[in-house]
């Protein structure tokens, strides 16, 4: 299907962007000096947010209706590009500036167009402070601007904030809209790596938001094509010189309906039909209720919550109102219809969840988060607007549907006896002294320190390793629990059958936090939980069922950064009295070089033929060279000098930067769906490090 055309030729006053659309708050000149007050972050996350940022202004024309075509490019030289066909950045002299709007967007904080105070502005902005593009000015060696508008081609470029040159006039085009191309500065970022996947799944979700966009995403940073600057001053859209370049296109008439559909892929619908509504123009305050939802096979929830297309990941009042209106609509219907045995009693906000996968997101005017992250929405006129609309339209749903309506009160239901079960059974486990501290399970070895801050908690695995670690460890802040095997697999086990697990119960009671609805991270008795596996497949999958535990059932542990990942040595090298550890093939061939080796002494049957290798290579040889394949190999002294010591361990924080790929991968691998699964290992095993 065609893309429709833009309404940028209108000629109302909405449509009249120029100089006159462009409100002035501040200067320019903190962003270099404290970049993270601005971008959050100079590491990768700030960085990406630069892209954001551009990308945010070309895809607020499309949500106006005044574009309908954004291209994204990463080019050689660190250049990012992009491209809108919306009415072009205005380039007529600013009254308050007396320069060019184009150089007061491109040089002031808090300039453009989402402060205009009538019509000329945008009614609706992803970005609530206005400083995404001169930020990411003053953040760049070089950036350019080419803007068409009204058959003129004009082009400005600065350095580090500041233009070059006033703008310049380069001749007539036929396009309209705007490109703007920047290069990161060095000086600020110490790394200048952009994670491809990262942003494609990033705007991948942006064009479900916005219906009828069609949004393209190029990786040209390793084409043979000649694509600087000056070459692709003439180019309006990458796409359309054909390269043989990595490229995403997406374009969604579906819009949320579209997005609950790909979050379901690896899921089993419990009904057929997706919910859907779509409401505009509510009021003065609300603009735009969008929701759609199905019901999955599974028993967690997804809830996705976007304001004026900025992703809530604390969701926010239009959350609160959807869940109100979602567990008042299902009572009432399943009561009206009988559905509801009387058994199972009143539908709760906690057993309506279960199995669900919603989109949410409201457009607003004026919008107001709580706190800089833009992460929870507090404007209190969402509230009301979503339960009244999403309430209303998803009765009628339910009303046209019968049979989608039965399996979703169903699915509740057999969520409704799960709680009530797991309830019973945890409150049998976790009794109040448990709670505390006080029966803390045998196979603990706990530290002397009463203080979570100092604390550490070292997940074992193995009775091996574990004597070992108990044995290694600092005792006045190491506490060691040894595993028994591969724990229960809890991507589908519910609280009870997860606590029926003597080994998930003594983790529960160990942590301190409780599970479920009476979870709380400030009980938490060790602020470092440190996951210590063989560095074999068994390792690496009851790693797996332990970040599965803790993401499923313990993710504001994560979150707050408590989780780790020991990273012990795969080799121990020794030359005369000197000995080194190596965590990687890479560094033991550092170490060692093309040296000739002789093998560590084995037990049993190969000790003899050991000592006669060592014996017959003795006079050439420079180290020996010992592989470790599992922590039980280590005595005490070597796996607390390796893995425990603070002085010399490496750790790896466990970080949760894309919740939503995040839930997506647990689908994959620890889900139901086996075909998923080979297919993604099919395609991933490139990646894999294997030890062979």
């Amino acid at each position: 299907m065609p893309a429709k055309k833009s309404a940028a030729k209108k000629t109302n006053k909405a449509n009249s962007y120029d100089a006159s659309a462009i409100s002035v708050l501040e200067g320019l000149e903190p962003v270099r000096k404290r970049p993270g007050m601005y971008i959050g972050t100079t590491g990768p996350e700030g960085l990406h947010h630069m892209i954001w940022e551009i990308f945010d202004n070309a895809r607020d024309e499309a949500m106006g209706g005044f574009a309908n075509r954004v291209e994204v490019t990463l080019l050689p030289d660190n250049y990012v590009r992009v491209v809108d066909n919306g009415r072009g950045i205005p380039i007529d002299k600013h009254k308050q500036t007396k320069v060019s709007a184009l150089e007061t967007i491109m040089t002031t904080l808090h300039a453009g167009g989402k402060f205009g105070g009538d019509e000329s502005g945008y009614k609706v902005s992803g970005g609530l402070h206005g400083v995404g593009v001169s930020v990411v000015n003053a953040l760049s060696t070089h950036t350019r601007v080419d803007v068409h508008k009204d058959g003129g081609h004009y082009m400005q470029e600065y350095h580090i904030g500041k233009p070059k040159a006033k703008v310049k006039k380069l001749g007539t085009t036929k396009f309209q809209g705007s490109i703007v191309a920047f290069q990161a500065d060095p000086d600020i970022f110490p790394e200048i790596k952009y994670d491809w996947k990262k942003i494609v799944n990033h705007l991948r979700q942006q064009a479900y938001l916005v219906k009828g966009m069609r949004l393209t995403v190029i990786d040209a940073r390793e084409s043979d094509a000649a694509l600087d600057m000056k070459s692709l001053q003439d180019v309006v859209y990458i796409a359309d010189l054909h390269l043989e370049v990595p490229r995403m296109t997406f374009y969604f008439e579906g819009g949320l309906k579209s997005l609950v559909a790909f979050n379901n892929h690896y899921q089993k619908p419990v009904h057929k039909h997706i919910f859907y509504v779509e409401k505009n123009d509510i009021d003065e305050s609300v603009l735009s209720v969008e929701v759609a939802l199905q019901y999955v096979d599974d028993i967690s929830s997804r809830i996705s919550a976007f304001a004026n297309n900025i992703y809530n990941p604390e969701q926010g009042t239009h959350v609160t109102g959807f869940k109100t209106a979602l567990t008042r609509t299902l009572n009432n219907y399943g009561k009206k219809n009988n559905l509801i045995k009387e058994k199972d009693g009143t539908f709760t906000g906690e057993d309506v969840l279960e199995g669900l996968t919603a989109v949410v997101s409201v457009k607003m005017p004026e919008i107001q988060f709580e706190g800089q992250t833009k992460g929870k929405l507090g404007s209190v006129e969402a509230r009301s607007a979503v339960e009244s609309v999403f309430g209303e339209a998803f009765n009628t749903f339910l009303e046209e549907h019968p049979d989608d309506a039965k399996a979703i009160i169903n699915k509740v239901a057999i969520a409704v006896r799960a709680r009530k079960a797991a309830k019973a059974a945890k409150d049998s486990v976790l009794r109040k002294g448990a709670l505390e501290g006080m029966s803390l399970p045998g196979k603990l070895a706990d530290c002397q320190s009463k203080s979570a801050a100092d604390s550490e908690l070292f997940i074992v695995e193995g009775d091996s390793a574990g004597g070992s670690a108990k044995m290694g460890r600092d005792r006045r802040t190491q506490a060691i629990l040894p595993l028994r095997g591969k724990i229960l697999n809890v991507e589908r086990a519910r609280i009870d059958k997860m606590l029926a697990s003597e080994q998930i119960k003594n983790l529960v009671i160990a942590l301190g936090t409780a599970i479920g609805d009476v979870f709380d991270v400030s009980k938490l008795r060790y602020h470092k939980i440190i996951i210590a596996t063989d560095a074999d497949v068994d390792g690496a999958h009851i790693r797996t069922l332990l970040l599965t535990l803790f993401f499923r059932y313990f993710r504001p542990l994560i979150e707050e950064g408590y989780v780790y990942i020991a990273q012990p040595p795969l080799y121990k090298i020794q030359k005369g009295k000197e000995t080194w550890y190596a965590y990687s093939d890479a560094e033991k061939f550092e170490i060692v070089g093309e040296d000739e080796v002789t093998p560590a002494e084995e037990e049993g049957e190969e000790a003899d033929e050991a000592q006669e290798l060592q014996e017959t290579t003795q006079k050439k040889s420079k180290y020996r060279v010992q592989r470790y394949k599992g922590l039980g190999e280590m005595n005490a002294e070597e796996l607390g000098e390796t893995t425990m010591d603070p002085e010399h361990r490496i750790l790896k924080q466990v970080t949760i930067e894309d919740a939503q790929e995040a839930e997506k991968v647990f689908d994959i691998l620890m889900g139901t769906d086996v075909a998923s699964r080979k297919s993604f290992i099919q395609a991933n095993a490139q990646h894999a490090n294997l030890d062979i």
